[in-house]
């Protein structure tokens, strides 16, 4: 009876094999470099400099990893400076992975500062910063599945130099474990960390001096953006007024699930502006509805068609629609990064303190707007399934696919057999 439970719960995960098993063909290996949060000794002329703090729920490891995918047993904190390839040795929308460590700064994104710090020396690094900002602007971005300590702080830094966005850079990552098949791992660790994201973010708007706080949201981590301000809201009657755009690219949320947590915030006064980036061709969200059986993901749909169109009035959230934008990402899903025209119109926005919306640029044809574990078989295919497209915006996701798909073949065998 056992053996025949297991069976009828993998069938259909195993029926997605072939769907998967495309998207993951075709991709070649590629080495994977370790200590590139090492500081480098110095950089060169005409190379640009992100210097953000990071909160974080991930573990303290030693200092070539800094945090790793753990659950760490309580907030950490650091500043890092990353440095960034002058103009004429990079495209907008790119993050120059060093080919070995230490990296080439006048080639590659390097960091020049890696220092773990308390919370004070956090909040006094804010304080500081905040001072210098024009319009005392915050931007905390969150990143999706998938994501190791340093792809996280790469990314991040890569979006705020290419958007020229005047704010201070924040960096909530929470403990991925960066491997295609922690995807049930990783989406538990969003709700671990929800209690340390809002704690932070509480604390950075009760400095009277900050402006306003927009957040950016990716993929898996709108699940951590959205329950966290939906918690707020219930503990304290409403999401904190400092907190003024939110901006949810591609995410990978249960359509009904979103639209709980937004009714849960309360009236539109006491919610912010909220974006949502839709494109229909992302592919990485077509797989992950349907492995895991959901209606639909809410990055995905068509806001044109109904109940979806009425829905989102009804909620006051702008929606783009990001399909025809033609960008790097073969699969669609790193869009709100990868485009130069994207992300330097975030930044322009951001920097004109106007909510993000359609007024001004129109959708389709038009320059679009965007901000930019199991261990059983059905974790392993919904890991798989959703970090394929992954591998291809990150080459470095690549090196151990093949092998992780042979895994999932005879896992699927032995759990299926008689």
């Amino acid at each position: 009876m056992v053996r025949s439970e297991a069976r009828r719960a993998v069938r259909p995960q195993v029926a997605h094999l072939p769907l998967i098993l495309a998207l993951v063909s075709g991709l070649s290996a590629c080495a994977s470099v370790r200590g590139v949060m090492v500081p480098v000794s110095g950089t060169v002329a005409g190379a640009s400099r992100v210097d953000m703090l990071v909160a974080t729920t991930r573990k303290r490891v030693e200092p070539a990893e800094m945090f790793s995918g753990d659950r760490g047993p309580s907030p950490g904190f650091a500043n890092i400076t990353v440095s960034i390839p002058p103009p004429n040795a990079r495209q907008i929308g790119e993050v120059q992975w060093p080919q070995q460590v230490p990296g080439n700064p006048a080639t590659e994104f390097v960091t020049l500062k890696a220092d773990v710090i308390d919370r004070a020396q956090a909040l006094a690094w804010f304080h500081r910063t905040l001072r210098t900002t024009p319009k005392r602007q915050v931007l905390v971005f969150i990143h999706g599945f998938n994501n190791r300590f340093d792809d996280a702080v790469f990314r991040f830094a890569q979006i705020v130099h290419d958007s020229n966005a005047p704010v201070v850079p924040i960096l909530f990552t929470w403990p991925s474990r960066g491997s295609v098949l922690a995807y049930g791992y990783d989406r538990e660790s969003t709700a671990y960390s929800r209690n340390a994201l809002e704690s932070l973010l509480k604390a950075i708007s009760r400095d009277p001096a900050v402006g306003e706080i927009s957040i950016l949201a990716h993929s898996m981590g709108n699940s951590l953006a959205l329950e966290t301000l939906r918690q707020m809201a219930i503990r304290d009657g409403r999401v904190t007024p400092k907190i003024r755009n939110v901006l949810l690219a591609a995410p990978d949320v249960d359509v009904d699930l979103a639209r709980e947590a937004l009714v849960d915030m309360g009236p539109r006064a006491n919610r912010p502006a909220f974006t949502l980036f839709v494109s229909q061709d992302d592919r990485a969200l077509a797989v992950s509805r349907r492995v895991w059986g959901s209606e639909a993901r809410l990055g995905a749909i068509n806001p044109d068609q109904e109940p979806y169109r009425t829905q989102l009035e009804q909620a006051n959230v702008t929606v783009l629609d990001l399909t025809k934008l033609k960008a790097g990402d073969a699969l669609n899903h790193g869009k709100f990064a990868e485009s130069p025209e994207v992300v330097q119109l975030i930044g322009k926005r951001l920097a004109e303190g106007q909510t993000v919306t359609d007024s001004r640029v129109g959708l389709g044809d038009r320059i679009i707007q965007v901000t930019a574990g199991a261990a059983s078989v059905v974790g392993t295919a919904a890991g798989l399934a959703i970090s394929a497209p992954v591998a291809v915006i990150d080459p470095r996701t690549r090196e151990s696919l093949g092998g992780h798909v042979e895994e999932l073949g005879r896992s699927a065998s032995d759990v299926a057999a008689p």
